[in-house]
């Protein structure tokens, strides 16, 4: 179900939505946190909105989404969108759109909706503040998410992570190696342990992910370690073998070769935003990990 509300206030809102929630029988329903999202324009709503929607089935959540409106408009008003049931997943969506002098002043109009006794998470879909910690939704939230692949320059927007960073900030790329990092760090794991003495990290040119690869691998080794573009693989040198994995750049299996070893057969799809979005929630203490990582894209030679 989907209500829309035009010029309205913070209150009306709130009443619609016990109503709503009376209504459909879900007035005991069980959240866990309060997801903010701040999107830029009508062209990115539904996309943030259903990768909400898919995360709030593995965390019940109430979304609430901060979309600008007109800016120019001569008054200030707040129009609201309400969505439950199956347009919302285990939760609820509140849209809010800004219109005027409300678009300049979003922290306020979202606080009446936020959920007592509950974490907040706050995620920026696409272009991001410089220092999430310090934007005006980034001080309401506990979490703060990034995605520094859908920035105009993916590069520039993960290496500026690090400067702006605060206790609490991650960023989508970030989720999106996972299961590569586990993969490789169990390859490296077996005999015969020898330490690794370079890596390489090749790849599209504007994936951030990799580069951020490139950082965790610059963190943990002390030999160098290269990103170049090219065929989407990682390799990794050492003394008695070099272990690399590869996949094909729209595959979904990948291959896991080491020196004198027989080929092995991984399943590796690339992770969408849903998943990646669902995997950030699971966790609201500060990732030191992906801040080492940050801090090692520095170390990075690039060519």
């Amino acid at each position: 179900m989907i209500v829309e509300l035009s010029d309205t206030t913070t209150n009306e809102i709130n009443k619609k939505i016990i109503s709503l929630r009376e209504e459909g029988g879900a007035l005991t329903l069980g959240r866990v946190l309060t997801l903010v999202i701040a999107v830029e324009n009508e062209a990115t709503l539904e996309g943030a909105v259903e990768a909400a929607t898919f995360a709030s089935r593995e965390h019940p959540c109430r979304v609430i989404v901060a979309l600008p409106g007109e800016r120019d408009a001569a008054a200030p008003r707040l129009d609201a969108e309400l969505r439950v049931g199956r347009d919302a997943g285990a939760g609820e969506v509140v849209v809010l759109r800004l219109h005027g002098e409300l678009a300049e002043h979003a922290d306020s109009v979202v606080l009446p909706f936020l959920l007592p006794d509950t974490p907040v998470v706050a995620w920026w879909p696409t272009l991001a503040p410089d220092v999430p910690a310090q934007d005006p939704l980034g001080k309401l939230a506990l979490r703060r998410i990034t995605d520094a692949t859908r920035a105009a320059d993916p590069l520039a927007a993960i290496k500026g992570r690090l400067p702006g960073y605060s206790s609490g900030d991650t960023d989508i790329s970030w989720s999106r190696i996972t299961y590569w990092r586990a993969l490789l760090a169990s390859a490296i794991d077996e005999p015969p342990r020898e330490p690794i003495e370079s890596a390489l990290v090749s790849g599209l040119q504007a994936e951030p992910a990799l580069d951020i690869l490139a950082g965790w691998l610059a963190s943990r080794i002390d030999g160098p370690v290269t990103r170049a573009v090219g065929t989407l693989k990682v390799e990794l040198h050492r003394a008695g073998e070099t272990v690399t994995l590869s996949r094909p750049q729209e595959g979904r299996t990948a291959t896991l070769s080491r020196t004198s070893r027989p080929v092995a057969l991984v399943p590796l799809a690339r992770r969408d935003t849903p998943e990646c979005l669902a995997e950030e929630l699971r966790r609201l203490d500060a990732d030191e990990i992906y801040h080492e990582a940050l801090a090692g894209i520095d170390k990075v030679v690039y060519r």
